[in-house]
């Protein structure tokens, strides 16, 4: 059954192809055909009734209103940086530091130590990237995350986390495999005092056989928590090795969430070369990453408890009828990635829809922006106080004491404008997302031109997060094009 027609890419050739999304044995697949390499079928999402319920998400935005270029809608995904036919602005930029890396993993999407060459932009050029994403109308980009390579390798690090929250980025991150914070012990603190919110760890495991760094990552995670700096888990999940520790990572970080404040698993991206054989062997999707997720935590989690990103949208409709400016959009595309949270109470974890009726409670959030909008009552106060009231009534009678937490929570916010109070909720909750990043095997062009994770390259360019990696492989262009001479 056809759903719908897109384009994507030949897998041998990267050339830009029709292609069709179509529902075959219960699954989607991506359909299509190169001129002169023929018909080739990849799977898309291993789960067709999971995808048409994130499909019930869609919401396409309005871009960014000072575009890079303008460009016709055939040219993506090769006219980048984001242009007119751009559909999401920047949640997430991402900034490469460095090339050069301490470890040698053989999954990477930077595959940093067979470049040859060292890319590392200067921290005037670093400056100038960080202006652009500050620049974007009508809503500068929130967050920053500096990757690499190994970002800790570069010694003007802090120097660049402070120039990036005076430049008034409300979120700093690294991304980093931990090996200076463990050996280290003042880095964190360091990186903390320059300004850091969140560190993101590589984190493939708990076991020496998935995970050969772990005592590093325990380490690491040790002088994070001396520091209270947040940490967030990013395993790289693997058919086949590691998709079977999934749940024990979760543990891992509910035992550690006094740092931990999130996992957030990667399913394989086959950027480089694959075989059909690979593919079978190693693919997971996301249907499949949280069908796992659900057995090996023994139900308490469900994979029906994951939300596509789309559905927060109606927080930003509510504060942005209220404060009356604009606000960051969260219209990435629904199949691009899911999330929940659960409640880490000394009795055990609660995923969040035992307490709240989460679909009725976005309604209610998405009326009392509406309402706000229309001016129908008689100030705002009165509408958040009427609108706070309807979501009660999405607020479960439930034998968990933290249902009542949860309610004074959202009173806080909503009501008495507190919005520590969200800061409050997510030290004591654990977030648990997937992002499927894409490769030449499942490219979709409808899903790039929604892409909210955007990297900023050293010519002022801002390019979607699987252009960069995947298709025309910018960041293999960026990086030959900026590399250091030698000297």
């Amino acid at each position: 059954m056809l759903i719908k027609k897109t384009r994507g890419l030949c897998p041998t050739c990267r050339t830009v192809v029709d292609a069709e999304i179509v529902e075959e044995e219960g699954k989607v697949w991506l359909k299509r055909t190169c001129p002169s390499h023929g018909s080739s079928r990849h799977l898309y999402w291993s789960d067709a009734q999971m995808y048409h319920r994130f499909q019930e998400y869609d919401a396409v935005g309005n871009g960014i209103a000072n575009p890079q270029n303008t460009a016709p809608a055939e040219s993506c995904p090769t006219a980048c940086g984001l242009c007119n036919n751009h559909h999401s602005q920047t949640l997430l930029a991402n900034i490469d530091l460095t090339n050069r890396c301490n470890l040698d993993c053989d999954f990477c999407f930077a595959n940093a130590r067979a470049c040859g060459f060292v890319y590392e932009p200067g921290f005037d050029d670093v400056v100038k990237m960080l202006q652009v994403l500050r620049d974007e109308k009508p809503v500068p980009a929130p967050a920053v995350q500096f990757s690499g390579g190994e970002p800790t390798m570069r010694d003007d690090l802090i120097e660049i986390i402070k120039k990036a929250k005076s430049m008034g980025f409300p979120q700093v991150q690294i991304a980093t495999n931990g090996v200076k914070l463990a050996k280290d012990p003042t880095l964190a603190q360091q990186l903390k005092d320059a300004g850091l919110n969140t560190v993101y760890l590589h984190f493939d495991g708990v076991s020496k056989e998935t995970n050969p760094f772990l005592a590093i990552h325990e380490k690491a995670l040790a002088n994070l928590k001396k520091v209270g700096l947040g940490t967030v888990l990013v395993p790289t999940v693997i058919r086949g090795r590691n998709d079977k520790e999934v749940g024990d990572i979760i543990r891992f970080a509910i035992d550690n969430i006094a740092v931990v404040r999130g996992v957030n698993f990667q399913p394989v991206a086959f950027t480089g070369a694959a075989s059909d054989e690979d593919l079978q062997k190693s693919r997971i999707t996301i249907p499949d990453l949280l069908k796992e997720i659900e057995q090996q935590m023994g139900g308490i989690l469900k994979k029906d408890d994951f939300y596509p990103v789309p559905c927060v949208l109606p927080f930003s409709d509510l504060v942005e009828a209220y404060t009356g400016r604009p606000q960051v959009r969260f219209t990435a595309h629904q199949h691009c990635g899911a999330a929940t949270y659960i409640f880490v109470r000394p009795e055990g974890i609660v995923p969040v829809n035992r307490m709240v009726d989460v679909d009725a409670f976005f309604e209610s959030v998405q009326h009392m922006a509406e309402t706000l909008k229309k001016g129908g009552a008689i100030n705002k106060y009165k509408a958040l106080l009427e609108g706070v009231k309807n979501m009660h009534n999405s607020v479960k009678k439930s034998e968990h004491s933290n249902t009542t937490e949860f309610w004074k929570l959202i009173s806080k916010s909503l009501i008495g404008q507190n919005f520590d109070a969200l800061r409050e909720f997510h030290w004591n909750a654990l977030f648990i997302g997937t992002m499927h990043f894409m490769d030449n095997y499942n490219y979709d062009i409808e899903r790039v031109q929604r892409c909210c994770i955007h990297y900023a390259t050293p010519d002022g360019k801002l390019i979607p997060f699987c252009t960069y990696n995947s298709g025309p492989v910018y960041r293999e262009q960026v990086w030959k094009k900026y590399a250091k001479q030698p000297e």
